[in-house]
């Protein structure tokens, strides 16, 4: 009685109480998450489709992590938003669950914390905005950012160009409309089975996203009646499948350690090593920035994702059920392409097989680092030169425009302390721009090595996510300038010429920098993060938990 009176305080008429399924509506909005925003009109949708299907729908609001605002990144907070929304759906009295999601890392938090609470779950992303406009060519968010800024920096752009376009460059609700992280994991919830078919792509503005909302609030209802569990969805074959979609799909790197992360929560074995070696049969079949030329937007017209699966389908347990409790294969039996220049066959693809992101291992990085080959220069991908070592993107920030900086086009820039404990959170900064006076003289990419992400929007030969990193001792807080550095991606190899005695004599004179965060979760995130190569969450959030959790029986 107690709990019926205070819900009838919200004016709900007496059969909601009849005993039909309790869904939650898990909401990210947030005017701080540009992405989000529109996130309140799709929960509209998400309610009509529960009432429909008979279901009771409560929606309740969640932490919301917005890429582009968030300092010093958003991806400190994904776990924290992960834990919120995990104990969120433990706390409270539902049956199952729909979780609105829209920016880069709420994806992948709201996963992650489906995965640890095992709550029947639907995934709706929020769609990518229109393509970006600007003087009749279509721009991208996040990779004409970079490429304006090189543009600006090498003064062959002008403020004023750059202020007309970004009023073009994000010109409706969504998240970022290239094959950004955002986009990436969109299509690899849907590659796992956790969000409806055809669902990812739907532009944020157009009518058939709030079609694909309703149509999980009706499906929601019937994923309870079937006890059909995050956990007997998310299996190991439906990480096999997803990350040879983002192989295909042209995804984020930072889909690897969203992945490794999602896979940890429900004990499923996930190597990074796995991102290669299930990769490197599948050709880059998306034709999106960065690794191409068109958005999102043209993605969905084009056929979307089921389009990609279908011709995937050699490469894919074809039998894995998701939410639909249909067979993958099912799901994208009528699936038809209508661009190839889009999406492209795997009989003339856009980039061969093994084009995807690779994984590389060696004395700089013996946990491994990564690299998007399909967004790299063809000519560095193996390539030799001397460092210029950078202790912080700051440091770097400050002396990238001088004239006697000692660099050239063959130089390695190599900036740390960008890791999951240096920075902390580890940011997107591993694209950083190039010197000013190399982009002056037409250089328009270097190899630039990291422990940081960068933004899946951004291009170039970028080494990422150097584990083990910097801050905890890794290799990567050895090098000095003027070592030698070789690079073999098609070798998948990362060196550092420099002996080992003398590597020794280094470590031995290493000091490790004093925690920049003494208190709150920032020091419990410090305290606990893994590092990336293991997903970057945390080490007690690890290990399947589930619906066995203890919980008060109301």
């Amino acid at each position: 009685m107690i709990y019926r009176s205070w819900l009838r305080a919200e004016g709900f008429t007496p059969e909601v109480f009849d005993g039909r399924p309790v869904i939650g509506i898990a909401n990210s909005w947030s005017e701080l998450t540009p992405c989000n925003v529109h996130l309140r009109t799709v929960a509209d949708a998400v309610k009509r489709g529960v009432w429909q299907a008979g279901g009771f729908p409560l929606e309740f609001p969640t932490m919301s992590l917005g890429e582009s605002l968030m300092r010093p990144t958003a991806m400190l907070f994904r776990n924290l938003m992960a834990m919120e929304v995990e104990e969120l759906l433990r706390a409270n009295p539902l049956d199952g669950v729909v979780l609105l999601s829209g920016c880069d890392k709420t994806t992948p938090a709201m996963l992650m914390a489906a995965a640890s609470a095992d709550l029947p779950a639907i995934m709706v992303t929020g769609g990518p905005m229109l393509n970006g406009k600007y003087r009749g060519t279509d721009v991208g968010s996040g990779t004409h950012v970079w490429r304006f800024e090189q543009e600006l920096v090498a003064g062959r752009m002008t403020q004023q160009e750059c202020v007309a376009a970004e009023s073009g460059m994000a010109r409706s609700c969504g998240h970022c409309m290239t094959m950004g992280t955002a986009s990436t994991m969109a299509c690899l919830a849907e590659a796992l089975g956790m969000q409806l078919p055809g669902s990812a792509a739907w532009p944020a503005a157009d009518s058939r996203r709030y079609v694909t909302a309703q149509a999980a609030g009706q499906r929601i209802v019937q994923v309870v009646q079937e006890d059909l569990r995050p956990s007997r969805i998310m299996t190991r074959q439906a990480f096999e499948n997803a990350i040879r979609v983002n192989a295909a799909i042209g995804g984020s790197t930072n889909a690897v350690v969203h992945l490794l992360a999602i896979a940890g929560r429900l004990g499923v074995p996930l190597r990074l090593d796995d991102f290669d070696e299930l990769a490197r049969p599948v050709p880059t079949l998306v034709n999106l920035m960065p690794s191409g030329r068109y958005l999102m937007e043209d993605f969905c017209y084009a056929g979307g994702l089921s389009v990609v699966i279908r011709e995937l389908q050699d490469f894919l347990h074809n039998d894995h059920i998701g939410v639909t409790g249909r067979p993958l294969a099912d799901t994208v039996a009528d699936a038809e392409c209508w661009n190839r220049d889009v999406i492209a066959s795997l009989d003339a693809p856009l980039q061969p097989p093994g084009s995807g992101t690779a994984v590389l291992r060696g004395n700089l990085c013996p946990n491994g680092a990564v690299i998007k080959q399909s967004a790299a220069s063809p000519h560095l991908l193996k390539h030799r030169g001397q460092a210029l070592v950078f202790d912080s993107i700051e440091a770097y920030h400050e002396v990238a425009g001088r004239e006697d900086l000692p660099v050239d086009a063959s130089t390695v820039l190599v900036v740390r302390g960008a890791g999951p404990k240096g920075y902390p959170g580890m940011p997107e900064i591993g694209n950083f721009v190039l010197p000013r006076k190399l982009l002056e003289r037409g250089v328009t990419d270097m190899v630039r090595i990291s422990d940081a992400r960068m933004s899946g929007t951004g291009f170039g030969t970028v080494v990422l996510h150097a584990a083990p990193e910097a801050a905890v001792g890794g290799p990567l807080a050895l090098v000095r300038s003027g070592d030698w550095i070789e690079l073999d991606t098609p070798g998948r190899t990362l060196t550092l010429e420099v002996a080992d005695d003398e590597l020794d004599r280094r470590r031995a004179g290493w000091v490790p920098a004093q925690p920049s965060s003494p208190r709150g979760y920032a020091r419990l995130y410090y305290d606990h993060v893994l590092q990336a190569d293991r997903g970057a969450d945390l080490d007690f959030l690890v290990g399947a938990s589930g619906a066995d959790v203890p919980r008060h029986n109301h």
